[in-house]
């Protein structure tokens, strides 16, 4: 092998590497926002409160982009790539929100267990992206964990579950978020990850701001206490900007579904920060079950991408 050759698969290999580890923090940090979006939830109205999150996360990007990047927040022209992707996370936000008045946290959380699987049906048909075996078998297993953590470890919860109408308006939820990780890689052009994370995030929140302005206009903003806008300032960095920034980063180096993979380490997350919180362990069974989730996926990581 020429040391050109050598070069060009270790640089390969560690862009794949932190791809990984850029996943492994998204999940970090979107399950930090559920312990603490529990505590804005009481003050602020879904629409509003993802409204805002995205007009601040649209502000810090555009400002380090215009710093960052020599050429600017340009990119490779076709608007409507960034209107189709922000209308998908639009959907997925929506969704979930509507199917959380009418159904479980659980059962949305079940659903959302479907989300690998389906972007690894849209890897294919977008990108032609086909899993090896063992990629499939740790998805699998994986999933089965996160199942289990989220119906706590209950056998009787789990038999229990119907699908329902809103278990059917997250399916659609989730579908659009699992088409959005394999349509980053298929639309982008060569564009710099900061400039279209931006123009993302534009248009995920004018999508979002449509849905809700009734609900943002009454708003007491003014009224709101410090900790929701601490809440907010977290969501905006972190959970918007950050995530977004990471998931666009991994989804142009690792197949769809391993991207998204990463999510079935929230429950696990959760877990582990109410515990800090001071909000209680979980029993040994369903940390059993978050043991399982992080061995299918460490697997999942080391598999090839075929």
């Amino acid at each position: 092998m020429s040391d050109t050759l050598r070069s060009d698969v270790h640089a390969v290999g560690s862009e794949k590497l932190l791809a990984h580890l850029a996943m492994l923090l998204f999940a970090a940090l979107v399950s930090g926002s559920y312990s603490l979006g529990a505590i804005a939830a009481p003050h602020l109205g879904p629409s509003a409160i993802n409204a805002v999150r995205f007009a601040v996360a649209v502000a810090l990007m555009g400002a380090a982009g215009m710093l960052l990047l020599r050429g600017g927040l340009r990119v490779a022209g076709s608007p409507w790539r960034f209107a189709l992707l922000g209308a998908l996370m639009a959907v997925f936000f929506v969704t979930m929100f509507v199917a959380l008045r009418l159904t479980t946290p659980v059962s949305t959380g079940a659903v959302f267990t479907l989300m690998p699987v389906l972007a690894a049906v849209f890897g294919y048909l977008f990108l032609g992206q086909v899993p090896r075996a063992l990629v499939v078998v740790s998805l699998i297993i994986a999933g089965c964990g996160a199942v289990w953590v989220i119906f706590g470890g209950d056998v009787d919860a789990l038999l229990g579950f119907r699908i329902g109408q809103g278990e059917l308006i997250f399916i659609a939820g989730v579908a659009c978020h699992a088409a959005y990780a394999p349509l980053v890689k298929k639309f982008n052009r060569g564009d710099p990850v900061l400039a279209f994370t931006f123009w993302t995030l534009v248009a995920t929140g004018l999508w979002i701001a449509l849905w809700g302005a009734g609900e943002i206009v009454a708003t007491d903003w003014i009224a709101l206490p410090a900790v929701v806008w601490v809440v907010i300032a977290y969501l905006s960095i972190f959970t918007t900007a950050g995530t977004f920034f990471l998931l666009q980063f991994a989804a142009l180096r690792i197949p769809a579904a391993k991207v998204l993979a990463y999510n079935y380490l929230t429950p696990s997350f959760v877990i582990f920060y109410e515990g800090l919180l001071g909000h209680g362990w979980a029993p040994f069974s369903i940390a059993a079950g978050a043991a399982v989730t992080v061995m299918g996926l460490i697997v999942l990581a080391l598999a090839p991408d075929g």
